[in-house]
Order: C-alpha cells, then sequence, then structure tokens
C-alpha cells in the first residue's frame, strides 16, 4: 500500500500541462483530511531531493488562484506559464482559474 507521501508525488505528477490544481486538491486526492494540505510542498521537496526532478510546482496553486513566486523563481516560472498558455493577472492569479483547474477523479 502507498504512503500518503508516494500519493501526493503521484497526484502532483498527475496534473496535465497547461492546467492548475490546488494544495488541497492534492491532498484530498492522495486521502489527507483538512490540514494535510500544508505538508504537500514539504512531500514534494523530499522527494525532488530524493531524485524526483520532474514535479510540476508551477501548476499547484492557492485555493484562490494565487501563484507561489519569488524572485529567485519568477523568470523560469513565468516562462512555464507562457509556455502551456496559463495567463496571469497583477496580482500573481491565475486569470481563467475555473477553466483550467485540474479535478482529480
Amino acid at each position: 500500500m502507498k504512503t500518503f507521501s508516494e500519493k501526493v508525488l503521484e497526484k502532483a505528477l498527475m496534473i496535465p500541462s497547461g492546467k492548475v490544481t490546488t494544495y488541497g486538491r492534492i491532498a484530498r486526492a492522495a486521502g489527507g483530511g483538512a490540514m494535510s494540505a500544508q505538508s504537500v510542498t514539504n512531500i514534494l521537496w523530499r522527494a525532488e531531493q530524493n531524485g524526483v526532478k520532474n514535479i510540476p510546482y508551477h501548476r499547484i496553486v492557492y485555493a484562490d488562484g494565487k501563484i507561489w513566486i519569488n524572485d529567485k523563481h519568477r523568470k523560469a516560472r513565468l516562462a512555464l506559464y507562457k509556455k502551456e498558455g496559463i495567463e496571469l493577472d497583477k496580482r500573481d492569479r491565475i486569470k481563467n482559474f475555473n477553466k483550467i483547474l485540474f479535478e482529480y477523479k
């Protein structure tokens, strides 16, 4: 049986190009409870440290469509969004959030 961490990684890797999902949706799809969304970033960071290099961090956003971005990653992230046709507003939120939101089945 897979651990919660393994399921989180699996769910993150499922997000298709041009779509986004939220930390909470990943956590719920992996079988976590209400507070488990807070652990998603740490789980994915540990997976990356252990050799998983294809984690689509740019496709994981906050529940209101806001992206996580900082000065160090801004240029690369903006290039990924542009490549995938994901548009942002001036407040770093996904413009058509509900339209490109990936839901797990």
